[in-house]
Formats: structure tokens, C-alpha cells, sequence
């Protein structure tokens, strides 16, 4: 029997699968997937349109429902799950807007690693219950994905250091609680890698201002919208010798890079997923020919096409999140999920803008706000390029004239 708008079929519910399944993964997906539907999709469809911040009331109920201490643990007031469900969570969230499925991961005990372990465990109960809440700065005008490359100098100083330089694409700084910024203390020697000297600062701040020091200038991005992003300037700006993150500036950076990756791809499959929900509902209720657009092979092909490519790519990301937690070394998976995940996920909402025709490409329907920040997935975390530089260097050793 034909479909018609009567008796539409709704979009499949995703569930987590053997042998991953757990009955308090599945209580978790749940409740993760019901606040996105019914706490953070009206606020995207309302601020995303406009440009508008993430609103505090929002950020505050997150606080509450725990998703800021996923991967903390317990003893500090966090949740202490692993990867798995911390990915699982920002693909909900994501589905209902990306920015959202973004924020927490400038959380989870980001910015707490400080040599005091009284003050650790302080900023780690602050980090869980959402009220320190950072920006991470590592690329800058000249250094992107060459992170080696990066310029920002701090100079010691007694006990404090003295930063001067720029940093672009960091997004959340000003309403930050704290930055977390990669600098070069010091010239690499001509034995060691271009990476040596490099350190990570944690810089405290008041939310919603930059202190003296710091100067920043908003970046108008085509989507990612709810965290206004900034080019900063560091002017002389000094930092504690003590707010010194970490032992090895460039190494904790792409240990956290690695995490960050699988989490891309996570928020990259629940923006291809909105694209399909969000066109079967569609196709079964735009006519043409006297006929839903559903009932066309062409179609019903497509979306065949664009559901299976979802579902590989969350088999995959969960897959590696499972390393993770098991303390596997996977930086070739890592980057191999963000690849495909994040391709896929630009094609598929690229597709979902097709299924949709005229009215794809306009701002009433949420299938372009699906594909404006899919395609940044390809981008950020990591170029797909780099990310191919990084699987084929695991796979392909160079010859030494290459």
C-alpha cells in the first residue's frame, strides 16, 4: 500500500548494538537522545538562523544532566565512563546541533591537568558539574595543521610567563572559563624535532571577557554557529609558571588530538543521521506527479544509500572508542573514522540538500544548517588530507630519497 502523509513512517532509532549494548549505555543513549530532541533542537532551530551563542540556561541544564563530566570519574563528581559513551552522547547532541555536541568536549577535564593535586581536584569537580568550560588554542595564522610549526612564544619570566602571538580558530574563548594554549617556550636544538619546546599554558579568565593581555577578533563562519570563534592576540600576557599543563606541550596535544578525532566523527554521524530522519519525513510528505517523492526508485535509493553509509560509519566510530577505552594505541584508526566518517557525513547531508530539491536550498528546512557544519568536519581536528598523510604513514613506510 502506498504511503501517504496519514500514515507516516518514522526514521529508524538507533541502538547500541552487541557487544557494545549495555542496559545503562541504552539509558543513557535514551536520555541523551530525548534532551536533544526536546532541549536543544527548538534552540537551534531559533538561535542557529541568527548566529546566536549556546544561551547559559542551556549550557546550565547540560551541567545538570552530567554530560560536561562524562569522562570524569566518579571520585570527583563526574560520570567515569569512557570514550564510548561520551562519543555516544555527541552524536545525539550533534543531531540536534553541532555545536552543542562540541561544547562538552571543552569540558571532561580539559584544563585541569596542573602539577598541584589539590588544585587538580578542584578544577576536575568544576569541569564536572560544567563550570569550567574552556577553549583550546593550538593553530594559528601560519600553523594549522603543522602544529610543530607553531610560533606563540612564552618567555620566562621569574615566576610567571610573558606570551606574545596569535592564535586563530579558537572557538568559545570568550565566554571561556579558561584557554588552553600551545606556545613555544623554546628553539628546537639542531638534533631535535621541530616539535621540541613546545608547552601548554592554561590561561584563567573571567567568562565573556578577555583579560589584559588579551585582545580578540570574532571569525564570521558560514555554520558552526552557537560558540562565536576568534583570532586571539597575546600581548605581552602573563601566566603562572605553575598553570604549566602537562610535561610534553606538542605529544599531550595530539594525545588529545586522537580523542578528538573519534569524537569529530561522532558528531559527523549524527549530522548525516539528522539528513536522513529528516528526509524521510520529507519524502513522504512532498507529492509530485500525484505521488509522495518517496514512492520513486531514484529516491528510495538514494536514501537507501545514505542510511547505509550512517550506520557503517557509527559501527566504525564506536569500534574505535572501544579501543580507547581499552588503552589501545590507535592513532591509525582514530584518524581512519574521522576520514570516512566525516567524507561520508559532507556527501550525505550534500545528498539530503538534493532529496529536498528548491526547498534544500533554503533556510526553511534544517537539512542546510545538516550540511553547513558536516562539510567544517573535514576540516577541523584535522584536515581529511592530514588524516590520509596519517594512515598512509602508518601503512607505507618512505623510501630515504622520498
Amino acid at each position: 500500500m502506498r504511503v501517504t502523509t496519514d500514515d507516516p513512517m518514522p526514521p529508524p532509532v538507533p541502538v547500541v548494538s552487541p557487544p557494545y549494548h549495555t542496559p545503562e549505555r541504552e539509558a543513557l543513549q535514551a536520555r541523551a537522545r530525548t534532551f536533544a530532541a526536546e532541549r536543544v533542537l527548538p534552540v537551534a532551530d531559533e538561535l542557529d538562523p541568527v548566529k546566536g551563542e549556546i544561551p547559559r540556561s542551556l549550557l546550565e541544564e547540560m551541567a545538570g544532566e552530567g554530560w560536561f563530566g562524562i569522562t570524569v570519574d566518579r571520585e570527583h563528581g563526574g560520570m567515569g565512563l569512557g570514550a564510548f559513551e561520551y562519543c555516544m552522547v555527541a552524536e545525539e547532541l550533534a543531531r540536534a546541533w553541532m555545536s552543542v555536541g562540541s561544547i562538552i568536549a571543552r569540558a571532561q577535564g580539559a584544563g585541569t591537568d596542573v602539577a598541584d593535586p589539590a588544585r587538580r581536584a578542584e578544577l576536575l569537580r568544576r569541569s564536572a558539574k560544567g563550570e569550567w568550560i574552556g577553549a583550546i588554542a593550538l593553530s594559528e595564522p601560519d600553523a594549522g595543521s603543522d602544529l610543530a610549526g607553531v610560533a606563540t612564544r612564552a618567555v620566562r619570566d621569574g615566576d610567571e610567563f610573558v606570551v606574545t602571538g596569535r592564535k586563530r580558530w579558537t572557538g568559545n574563548a570568550k565566554a571561556a572559563d579558561f584557554i588552553q594554549v600551545l606556545v613555544r617556550t623554546a628553539d628546537p636544538g639542531p638534533d631535535e624535532k621541530r616539535s621540541a619546546g613546545l608547552a601548554t599554558l592554561l590561561v584563567e579568565k573571567e567568562r565573556d571577557t578577555f583579560p589584559d593581555g588579551i585582545t580578540g577578533r570574532p571569525i564570521d563562519k558560514i555554520g558552526y554557529h552557537g560558540f562565536v570563534t576568534w583570532d586571539l592576540e597575546f600581548d605581552g600576557f602573563r601566566v603562572p609558571v605553575g598553570n604549566q599543563i602537562g610535561t610534553a606541550g606538542f605529544a599531550d596535544a595530539q594525545k588529545w588530538l586522537n580523542i578528538a578525532r573519534v569524537h569529530t566523527a561522532a558528531r559527523a554521524v549524527g549530522l548525516a543521521r539528522a539528513a536522513v530522519e529528516d528526509c524521510i519525513g520529507y519524502l513522504q510528505d512532498r507529492e509530485q506527479f500525484e505521488h509522495p517523492i518517496g514512492d520513486f526508485q531514484a529516491v528510495r535509493f538514494t536514501l537507501a544509500d545514505m542510511a547505509a553509509r550512517v550506520e557503517q560509519a557509527r559501527a566504525f566510530y564506536q569500534h574505535v572508542a572501544h579501543l580507547i577505552d581499552l588503552g589501545q594505541p590507535c592513532e591509525r584508526e582514530a584518524a581512519m573514522v574521522k576520514l570516512m566518517a566525516t567524507e561520508m557525513a559532507a556527501e550525505v547531508t550534500g545528498d539530503g540538500i538534493q532529496l529536498h530539491g528548491g526547498n534544500g536550498y533554503t533556510t526553511e528546512h534544517q537539512v542546510e544548517r545538516h550540511w553547513r557544519d558536516a562539510r567544517l568536519t573535514t576540516i577541523f581536528e584535522g584536515t581529511s588530507e592530514i588524516q590520509r598523510k596519517i594512515i598512509a604513514d602508518r601503512l607505507l613506510p618512505r623510501s630515504p630519497l622520498g
